[in-house]
This record gives structure tokens, sequence and C-alpha cells, in this order.
């Protein structure tokens, strides 16, 4: 898997270069912090952590995470969140009182109200908007 990795990210810095998250993972720093966020979503992540994770400064990471993925460190984590929630309201059955903890959230209303900025509706109007539900999910 390693290996495919790397090769991919020699592929993807000489041939194609471009923005978004497929292409950030040619950039060694960039795949590091985007994997800790996948691992741990539910993490309080700041820019120092992310940087140290990605052995970049703040300054560095913001602006080359800018650049390449074409959103901030901590959109892409809101983002990544949302997509999560959006899984989990859709294939499961658990109160938002769960699911906002589970994605780091403190509070039902924080993560409604999160929610609501990047999907467009409520938690609830989501999950009770069945299999039509993913047209309004974010872009991964």
């Amino acid at each position: 898997m390693l290996l495919f990795l790397q090769a991919l990210r020699i592929h993807l810095a000489k041939d194609h270069p471009g923005t978004g998250w497929f292409y950030s993972l040619a950039d060694k720093h960039l795949s590091s912090a985007i994997r800790a966020i996948h691992a741990e979503p539910a993490k309080n992540w700041t820019l120092a952590e992310l940087g140290e994770t990605a052995g970049m400064s703040r300054s560095v990471i913001a602006e080359r995470f800018k650049a390449s993925v074409g959103e901030t460190p901590i959109e892409y984590l809101s983002r990544w969140r949302m997509l999560l929630a959006c899984d989990r309201l859709e294939k499961g059955d658990d109160p938002i009182s769960v699911v906002a903890p589970a994605l780091g959230y403190q509070s039902e209303s924080a993560f409604s109200k999160a929610f609501k900025r990047v999907i467009g509706c409520s938690p609830r109007q989501y999950r009770g908007q069945g299999n039509s539900a993913t047209e309004t999910r974010p872009a991964p």
C-alpha cells in the first residue's frame, strides 16, 4: 500500500499539477495532515497541531493547504466531519446527541449549526430526506 501511495504521489507531482484533496496526496507533508484528520475527525485539531503533524509551521501549512486543497485545514476538517455525519444519518439510527460528540462537537446545538452551514439543512431535515439526501452532500 505504501509503495502505491508513493508512486501515486510521484505521478501527481510530476504530471498533474492542480488543486483538490486528490492532488494534495502528492505532497507528503499535506498528506500527513489529511491522514491525521481522517484518522481522528473528532479531535479538536488546531492549525498548530496539524502543522506539527505535517512538519510545518502554522503559517506554512495554512498557506500550502489552501493553495493545494482549495480550502483551509479547518474548513477541510469541518467538511470531512459533515460527510461522516451525513453517512451516519443516512445509514444509522443514532440520535444526533450521539453523532455530535462522536464527530468532535461539544453540543448538539454546535453540531446542528455547523451541519446547517455546510450542508444547507438541519441534521433532522437531512435524515428525513431519506435516499434523496445524498444530493445535498458536499463534494468529497
